[in-house]
């Protein structure tokens, strides 16, 4: 789909199946740790979406082969691993806007040695990396910033490392800045233990779930002491990496992306079913499933699937709930969509993260849905929505800001009585390419 706005809806129905793409945030973790390791490693389900693109092409600048293959009809990506040392020690890589790929690849060149410039698009230099670049330098790396202090572009220079010290990095901006460093640390080849100290309140949690159990895939298994403390293993062998190449490594759907279908199975009366996540997921944002239970859905899930079959209240409508998004800060920006279709308030707390995500999606989402009626309240880390009294068709159409979340969300907003434009539809290319195809295909 290329076009520059979609009209959508008044849908009333939502039902079907979907196999969902794969994980941006399993799969960017699994290219560079399989980049890292020692061995080649076949990688399936990854997503092939521009952030996934942005990582590929970086790792191929810093010179590690990748090979696409397809077995029975599925393609696999396999990664010959460098062995903790990319053979490119100077390069220039653009990274788009993609966080999942800048902040580990800036963690790893930063302790790895060489000369790298990383920039991106115009909002990735609006996105903080202060923290990240603030913990790499304690312990010796070199790092500059080449424009606004605290953000990118910046460019990274060979180590002068110490890591006697314990590393602390800031826990209530970004999940990515800790994964960054849990993730590049184990490369630096030490005969103690590496301690990462968490400063302040460690948002995301499942996220990091998500990369201490990819870790151990390769070898490499840390210590979580509470989430306050992380220590990681001495070298065992020296001058080498200690990420070792699993073979294989699996991913998993996108349980950010599940998140849209489910709300559309409970807005549009189901049975809606997702594949590709489920009990067995390793994601914190399958948990949305749950969040929209509370608010009245039927939901059920298997080992690999979840299914919403409508809502099962004496209403027949959802219901607002108060919730702590901490957990599931991506996933909360589709709750804050299902609440125009919800009777009371919901309030969304904990997701002071928002600001510096693609846009500032705090600010976008009660922009956006107060052009369709909802009464909305806005603070530094919380959302309260109201479904409109009387609906409203924006004549300029909901704004994207050029952010693929702002944009599936926003579909859901077209189940209400009025035709929506939606603008920018495009972007969604950043994760799901193909969403507005595929959502097209199970509503009515």
């Amino acid at each position: 789909m290329s076009v520059e706005n979609l009209m959508l809806g008044p849908l009333k129905t939502a039902k079907g199946e979907i196999d969902l793409p794969g994980s941006k945030s399993i799969s960017n973790r699994a290219l560079l740790l399989s980049a890292l390791a020692n061995g080649t490693c076949r990688l399936h389900g990854l997503l092939d979406a521009d952030d996934t693109r942005v990582m590929r092409a970086a790792l191929k600048i810093l010179g590690v082969e990748l090979r696409e293959v397809e077995e029975a009809g599925k393609p696999i990506t396999e990664v010959v691993g460098v062995g903790g040392k990319f053979p490119n020690t100077n390069a220039d890589l653009f990274m788009g806007n993609a966080g999942t790929a800048i902040r580990p690849l800036t963690a790893a060149l930063a302790v790895m040695g060489g000369e790298y410039h990383l920039h991106g698009v115009p909002r990735m230099h609006e996105r903080p990396i202060r923290d990240l670049v603030d913990g790499l330098k304690v312990i010796g790396s070199q790092i500059d910033y080449l424009a606004t202090e605290g953000y990118p572009p910046i460019q990274i220079h060979s180590p002068k490392l110490d890591l006697s010290k314990p590393v602390k990095v800031r826990g209530d901006v970004s999940s990515q800045f800790l994964t960054a460093l849990l993730m590049a640390l184990p490369i630096v080849n030490q005969d103690s233990p590496v301690v990462i100290e968490v400063i302040g309140e460690l948002i995301s949690k499942p996220y990091i779930d998500i990369t201490l159990k990819l870790m151990a895939r390769c070898g490499v298994v840390v210590e979580n002491h509470e989430w306050r403390q992380f220590r990681i293993p001495a070298s065992l062998n020296k001058g080498s990496s200690p990420y070792t190449s699993p073979k294989d490594l699996w991913g998993e759907g996108d349980a950010s992306s599940a998140s849209y279908f489910l709300a559309a199975g409970a807005i549009g009366g189901g049975p809606l079913k997702v594949n590709g996540v489920g009990h067995d997921s390793i994601q914190g944002d399958v948990a949305f499933a749950d969040a929209l239970a509370l608010m009245g859905a039927n939901v059920s899930k298997g080992n690999n699937w979840i299914e919403v079959r409508g809502v099962d209240t004496p209403s027949g409508k959802l219901q607002g709930i108060t919730l702590d998004c901490t957990p599931i800060p991506d996933a909360a920006m589709t709750l804050a969509v299902a609440a125009l279709f919800s009777e009371g308030p919901t309030r969304l707390t904990g997701i002071a993260s928002w600001r510096v995500k693609e846009t500032d999606r705090i600010a976008a989402m009660a922009k956006e849905l107060r052009k369709l009626g909802a009464k909305v309240e806005e603070g530094a880390d919380y959302i309260v929505v109201e479904a409109p009294k009387n609906w409203q068709t924006p004549k300029e159409g909901i704004d994207t800001y050029d952010d693929h979340r702002m944009a599936m969300c926003f579909s859901l907003a077209t189940f209400g009585p009025l035709p929506i434009q939606i603008n920018d539809p495009n972007c969604v290319a950043k994760t799901f390419p193909e969403y507005f195809a595929k959502f097209q295909e199970l509503v009515g």
